[in-house]
């Protein structure tokens, strides 16, 4: 289920806002809530040529799935790490929503290094 309610957490890459259709779940639900009181900054790293992880600073309640990722996909992994793809993985994560933009576009933005990712109150 697509969260498409008001009030709803905003992802910016750098200081660009990405549009991001959440998928509607605990976890999802519990970083909102988070959002609401103070933005996440993560800085993000490069993996396995298909990813970028950062750390989230605290660990959430997850829903994991076996699931095989695709292009845009943001996922929690762990419960403490967030995972935003520019490839594809086959791995259990709680979904937590995809990017709405070009698959080009996606790749672009997400392969570079050392990203800073902002999640704040919509």
């Amino acid at each position: 289920m697509i969260w498409a309610g008001e009030n709803q957490m905003k992802l910016f890459i750098e200081e660009e806002e990405i549009d991001v259709k959440w998928v509607k779940n605990l976890s999802t639900k519990a970083i909102d809530v988070d959002v609401q009181q103070n933005d996440i900054v993560i800085t993000m790293s490069k993996y396995g040529g298909f990813e970028q992880v950062g750390e989230l600073g605290k660990r959430y309640i997850v829903e994991d799935k076996h699931m095989t990722t695709k292009i845009g996909d943001i996922v929690i992994f762990n419960g403490d790490k967030l995972v935003i793809f520019y490839g594809t993985n086959s791995w259990r994560y709680t979904k937590l929503g995809e990017i709405n933009l070009p698959q080009n576009e996606i790749i672009d933005t997400l392969s570079k290094s050392n990203l800073k990712i902002r999640l704040t109150n919509g």
